[in-house]
């Protein structure tokens, strides 16, 4: 949603008003209409990746495809992320607040900041997670229910590499028509990430069966395990379990 906070609105959005049905199954698990959110896709890993870095141990990447919320809730599950932060991107660090950001006049997008092993997962498949999994990126200024320009989808590249590489796969995909419509992700100048406030945080993991999560955001941990069974973990780094 964009004038409300997401914790006082249903965001459940479904044709004519009425609610599809969201069952529980045994062990916690959810079955959803797969209709209902962004659809996950099989495509190409990147033909251009950066190349390995002698003693690399640590890497950051700063991604923007929607509500934050399902987004560091993707990157959390896979492995080689040592952390996954939920935050802002874009704009200025005094308007990096939620309600602020929520009118769409800030030039931040809800972000998730990346800290990855480049020893374990390279940038390039972060990238194909992103793409695939993590949000539409057909989408302009909008996924799922909500819109604005808070909810693009934008790649803020920390160096000339990943510029490099993520426009060559952008490239890439829209040459191999990978999706029905062509990629609407922008590749913008990192201006600052801004971390989003408490309660934000490992949303995913502490509130499993908040609506929002269960109709838009479980289904794409369930689609990571199911098309990169190989990059998937079931114990999500947390960020609060840096805080202990």
């Amino acid at each position: 949603m964009t004038q409300a906070p997401k914790s006082n609105t249903n965001m459940l959005r479904v044709a004519g008003g009425v609610l599809l049905a969201v069952a529980l199954l045994a062990g916690g698990r959810y079955a959803v209409s797969r209709s209902t959110a962004e659809e996950a896709r099989v495509i190409p890993a990147p033909a251009l990746d950066e190349p390995a870095q002698a003693g690399a141990t640590s890497e950051v990447a700063v991604l923007a495809g929607g509500c934050f919320w399902g987004v560091q809730g993707v990157f959390q599950h896979v492995k080689g992320v040592t952390s996954a932060v939920s935050g802002y991107d874009g704009g200025a660090k005094d308007t990096a607040h939620y309600r602020v950001v929520g009118t769409g006049t800030t030039g931040h997008a809800e972000s998730v900041r990346v800290t990855f092993d480049p020893r374990q997962i390279s940038y390039g498949r972060l990238l194909q997670i992103y793409f695939s999994v993590a949000h539409d990126p057909t989408q302009l200024n909008r996924q799922g229910p909500d819109s604005g320009s808070q909810y693009r989808s934008a790649i803020f590249a920390a160096s000339p590499e990943q510029e490099k590489v993520a426009k060559a796969y952008i490239a890439q995909l829209d040459a191999a028509h990978a999706f029905p419509a062509a990629i609407a992700t922008k590749i913008e100048p990192d201006r600052g990430f801004f971390a989003a406030e408490n309660y934000h945080q490992d949303f995913l993991t502490l509130n499993p069966t908040h609506p929002y999560i269960v109709f838009n955001d479980l289904p794409k941990v369930e689609n990571l395990e199911r098309l990169f069974p190989e990059s998937y973990r079931a114990d999500p780094v947390l960020v609060s379990a840096g805080r202990s």
